[in-house]
């Protein structure tokens, strides 16, 4: 994929404006998923932390505005992506190293470092489902060189003994995340994501530490906004969910 051309871009607020970020107009678009990611993780100053596929770099971001001194890494397969990553951080005065290549054969760089925190958004869909129309879009959304479970696979790689795992998944692929992280990893904490009250969640946060083996920790569901149902345009976030989107803060206890 050859980069994008300036009329090809959006310049998007995140985080009430703290936070800019140069999109694609048609293609992959970031919009809330990342920003929960990100506040879904427990970091500290002075940690090593990666996001693996990493986009835009909306996820490392958010979290580098929240917690400052961090050594911030990306890992992203496709070059447009990465560029905009680059300069998404130049933009905002948050270093952050990226990487580009597989996951599964990550660049020689990498491979020579370990982390204390491994953030994650693999795609949605698995290999087979229907393909968005645009390439980068599909690329991000349903799977192409790893499975779901060779993907967590790759992230434990990256983690240090002890270290942190945390991503967002479809509710539904709960199980096919849970598989691989048997005998790995544990003090699993779930916190199901949820459009309104009494409806089923159709996204889940986890978090899990490699080579624990502590219980598993299932979380009341964020409800994410208000009402029953959708009855007009105008934004409808709970006060939970605008604390993250809008003031930025951490999901949970230890996500500081």
């Amino acid at each position: 994929m050859t980069g994008f051309a300036e009329g090809e871009l959006t310049r998007d607020a995140f985080l009430d404006g703290r936070l800019a970020l140069w999109q694609p107009r048609d293609g992959y678009r970031a919009a809330i998923d990342p920003v929960f990611l990100a506040a879904f993780a427990p970091a500290r100053r002075g940690q090593r932390v990666l996001d693996l596929g990493c986009g835009a770099g909306t996820a490392a971001l958010c979290l580098g505005v929240r917690v400052e001194g961090l050594d911030l890494h990306g890992l992203e397969i496709q070059p447009a992506y990465a560029d905009l990553a680059r300069r998404n951080a130049a933009a905002s005065g948050i270093a952050l190293a990226l990487h580009e290549g597989d996951l599964c054969r990550p660049p020689t760089a990498l491979r020579a470092l370990s982390f204390d925190l491994v953030l994650t958004n693999p795609p949605y869909h698995p290999i087979g489902a229907t393909a968005a129309a645009d390439p980068g879009r599909d690329r991000a959304l349903r799977e192409a060189d790893a499975s779901l479970p060779e993907w967590i696979a790759a992230a434990l790689r990256r983690l240090s003994p002890g270290g942190m795992l945390v991503m967002i998944q479809l509710a539904a692929r709960l199980p096919a995340v849970l598989a691989p992280l048997d005998g790995r990893a544990g003090a699993i904490e779930i916190l199901p994501l949820a459009a309104r009250g009494g409806r089923p969640a159709d996204r889940i946060l986890l978090r899990a530490l490699k080579g624990s083996r502590a219980p598993l920790t299932l979380h009341a569901p964020l409800i994410l906004h208000e009402g029953d149902a959708h009855t007009r345009d105008a934004e409808s976030y709970t006060t939970a969910a605008l604390a993250v989107l809008r003031g930025g803060s951490g999901l949970l206890p230890g996500a500081r």
